[in-house]
């Protein structure tokens, strides 16, 4: 079997990459541990962001721009967030041409919702099931692919480690789940195999298979990661079995209202504090201010008992349906309870606006790639970034493997020592550690006292290895970073300073994690609209 592009990862990022190479008669390999129907892709619920101004509302992309980028703290690169932005609506109108059912306005035009941290009505969307809509039209897409040969599927297959050679990547080495054996995939590699939800189980609202695993051994051969800190709590989720179940900001972008409440005292505390944007101010705001209310002995809710019928029946009816299964709960009839949840990862492989990393050969686009969210992300940015990173990885990735002239798959009969993966045990210990010392309010001595343990945590094995070195890198990164800024909150360090606007850059060597700051390249926004032209506090 020939083969010139290997993609790590099934969900909205590897299908799309799929898709775009076979759009240019190029074949590759996706792989992944499970069907692309079991990514955590599907889990996406409120919507993708394009400036498609169908609303009438005069929306741009530059707006756009300057809201991701503000929304961001200024962290993410300027050029990267310009070519995801202006090409949003053309991803938008490729993805409704597939076939994906977004929700239409009574002349037929794509329908948009308020999401957090937008002053316009940007966000396209399905229901409550964007990510699963959106997931079932690029399956179908990539299935006539695979039944012309473009596309050659490794469904139940596990990622051991990349092949290198010289610093380069060569391929990648899989094991089948089912037999065991191993498999060497020669050429060119896209990694798109989602964030580090593996390293929080059971209190993130990311799918449990989701284990990081794939971005730890690439870290531990070499590849750079980047604002390992940024780690996004979502406002509104709730507790069930294994996981935190999200409540989409789609609830508050159709009228949903937080509240506190302490013996009868009830207070909309977002409304009264920013009156502008209140309940959808961006995400690490609204979980900031949502922690102090629990801290002071507050409890919060969510009320969307205001929300009108037709808009339960016409775009929140999953929604509606998933509260009250898990809830037993009516939340068109009662308010429920919410708290903050882990939900995303802003940092992870670092990324140039080409999807390129630091190690010849590779690219990476999703949610493992660093590029397009900076300190904190905007609700509708993220399936927008897969998609669009997808397609730009797969662009660029071409571009490498024509240097190549295909490669060959074969079986690899040796030991691998990263085949063995990390116990429960393991990883129970360090979400343990790693929670207590990056929460939503951080401080100085919470991140040594979590360092000093992760340091001290026996490994049994080399994936346990890398997974602490990740660990260790997260907790570096948040120690150096002597600032405030989106989802890194340090209560010691409160303000935002302009001279920290500079990446987070975490590197494994000779058993050593190192972190050391890169500077962003110079941004392309009105400085009057930044939060980041000077010391400030922010938001409180």
């Amino acid at each position: 079997m020939q083969v010139m592009i290997n993609i790590i990862g099934a969900g909205l990022a590897g299908l799309s990459a799929a898709m775009t190479l076979a759009e240019h008669g190029i074949e590759c390999t996706l792989i992944s541990a499970q069907n692309s129907e079991r990514a955590q892709s599907v889990l996406a619920e409120g919507g993708i962001n394009a400036a498609l101004d169908t609303m009438g509302e005069g929306d741009t992309t530059e707006l756009h721009f300057e809201e991701t980028m503000r929304g961001g703290v200024q962290l993410a690169d300027p050029i990267a967030v310009r070519a995801l932005t202006e090409n949003a609506p053309d991803v938008v109108r490729k993805l409704a041409s597939l076939g994906v059912p977004f929700n239409r306005n009574p002349d037929g035009s794509i329908m948009l919702r308020s999401f957090g941290g937008q002053r316009k009505k940007r966000t396209a969307f399905a229901q409550s099931s964007t990510g699963k809509m959106i997931m079932t039209s690029l399956i179908d897409e990539v299935r006539k692919y695979e039944a012309r040969g473009l596309v050659t599927r490794f469904p139940h297959h596990t990622f051991v480690r990349l092949l290198t050679e010289n610093g380069e990547c060569t391929g990648v080495r899989v094991s089948d789940n089912y037999t065991g054996k191993m498999y060497d995939l020669h050429g060119t590699v896209i990694t798109a195999g989602g964030g580090l939800n593996g390293f929080f189980p059971g209190i993130t609202t990311g799918t449990v298979t989701n284990t990081g695993n794939i971005t730890a051994v690439m870290f531990a051969q070499g590849v750079k990661l980047a604002n390992l800190e940024m780690i996004q709590y979502h406002p509104t989720t709730i507790g069930i079995p294994g996981k935190r179940c999200l409540i989409s900001e789609a609830a508050r972008g159709e009228g949903g209202r937080l509240f506190s409440e302490k013996k009868g005292d009830e207070l909309y505390f977002m409304e009264e504090r920013y009156p502008e944007l209140g309940n959808l101010m961006p995400r690490d705001v609204v979980s900031r201010e949502m922690f102090f209310e629990l801290r002071d002995g507050r409890d919060t809710f969510l009320d969307m008992t205001g929300i009108p019928a037709d808009t339960w029946q016409n775009k929140l009816s999953d929604l509606r349906k998933e509260v009250m299964d898990y809830m037993i709960l009516d939340p068109a009839e009662d308010p429920i309870p919410v708290e903050p949840g882990i939900h995303y990862f802003m940092g992870g492989i670092y990324t140039d606006p080409s999807h390129r990393t630091s190690m010849p050969g590779l690219f990476a686009a999703g949610e493992c790639a660093c590029i397009y969210h900076g300190a904190n992300r905007l609700g509708g940015n993220s399936m927008l970034g897969a998609v669009f990173g997808g397609m730009t990885a797969a662009k660029s990735a071409a571009q490498n493997a024509d240097k190549s002239a295909g490669a060959d798959c074969s079986e690899f009969t040796g030991k691998d020592a990263f085949a063995v993966t990390h116990s429960a045990v393991f990883a129970s210990e360090t979400c343990r550690i790693l929670s207590s010392g990056l929460g939503i309010v951080r401080n100085e001595s919470g991140i040594k006292k979590a360092l000093a343990e992760i340091n001290a945590l026996p490994c049994a094995n080399d994936t346990e290895t890398a997974r602490k070195a990740v660990a260790q890198a997260m907790l570096y990164s948040a120690l150096g970073r002597t600032e405030s800024r989106g989802a890194h909150f340090r209560e010691d360090f409160p303000e935002t300073l302009v001279n920290f606007r500079q990446t987070t850059v975490s590197e494994y060597n000779g058993g050593t994690v190192r972190v050391t700051f890169d500077d962003i390249p110079e941004r392309k926004t009105d400085d009057s609209n930044d939060r980041d032209t000077a010391a400030e506090k922010p938001y409180r």
